[in-house]
């Protein structure tokens, strides 16, 4: 921890453009890829992650810019990045600290949701002319492709699904049946989706990655972003146990969704499922099974 220590005095100090004194780095929690800590200084209290950058090349730069990406659109809250560096084999990412919202204060959560769900409608009108991104970035460990393509179609057979497909095949996750029923998929995704302009998307919009913060606010975390169809994000909601109704209503308030988007949920979650069975293995190839037996 003292070389860690060492690294984001001198990242703030380069950032600030004089001494930083680190008072204490309190260490929040890590997983299979970052470690995080709340670090007070001099300059104010920040929150630090970090990981191994030869594991995971300019994954927190990427981050970052996604971030910032997040941040430009001026819709809903989003962490503010203070620096990003690599020093030693590791890099790290800096951002405005969000305080969470105390315990016991869950009162406002109608109000919550319903900001939450009007904001990320908002978020989703701002748009590009092609679905993708000028970069590539992450999903969760996964490497994730955001080349260009006019059609959404192309673009989430091509940019999405194939590269998982091909992730689980090779490591024997999947079998060649499966293969075969995405192909027949594939020959339909035109038709399933109805045709809208690419949306800026957060990417990975499940439960763990949003905030409460100190006044209750919604915030972003953890992005993946990538202009797509706005229905990747709403599904994802779904994944992992739903958002609040009041959420729901309010996006659909703002920015209507077409009919039967809840009907697509499962088919845009094959790209997440996929990412799951390449991560962690389990069960999630049988979800993927079931909602192809479907399609």
């Amino acid at each position: 921890m003292s070389h860690v220590r060492a690294h984001l005095q001198a990242i703030l100090s380069d950032k600030f453009g004089r001494p930083v004194a680190i008072e204490f780095v309190s260490v929040i929690g890590g997983g299979c890829i970052n470690e995080t800590a709340r670090v007070k200084t001099s300059e104010g209290v920040f929150f630090a992650k970090w990981n191994d950058a030869r594991r995971f090349p300019h994954m927190l730069a990427l981050e970052a810019k996604g971030l910032q990406l997040l941040k430009g659109a001026g819709t809903i809250k989003v962490p503010d990045v203070i620096a990003e560096m690599t020093k030693d084999n590791t890099q790290y990412l800096v951002l405005e600290y969000i305080t969470p919202l105390a315990l016991g204060r869950e009162s406002g959560s109608e109000i919550f949701w319903h900001t939450f769900g009007a904001q990320l409608a908002r978020m989703h009108k701002h748009s590009s002319k092609t679905f993708g991104l000028d970069h590539n970035n992450y999903i969760g460990s996964l490497p994730q492709s955001n080349n260009h393509h006019s059609a959404w179609s192309d673009f989430f057979i091509l940019g999405r699904l194939e590269p998982q497909i091909k992730l689980a095949l090779d490591a024997k996750r999947i079998g060649s049946e499966m293969v075969k029923l995405f192909n027949r998929l594939f020959q339909r995704i035109e038709n399933i989706f109805p045709p809208e302009p690419p949306a800026l998307l957060h990417g990975d919009l499940w439960s763990g990655n949003y905030m409460r913060g100190k006044a209750g606010e919604p915030v972003l975390i953890d992005p993946a972003v990538y202009f797509g169809h706005r229905e990747m994000d709403l599904a994802m909601t779904k994944l992992f146990g739903g958002f609040e109704n009041e959420f729901y209503q309010s996006y659909q308030e703002e920015f209507p969704m077409e009919k039967d988007w809840q009907q697509r949920a499962d088919i845009c979650n094959l790209y997440p499922l996929l990412v799951h069975v390449n991560l962690f293995g389990g069960s999630y190839a049988s979800q993927i099974s079931i909602i192809l037996s479907r399609f």
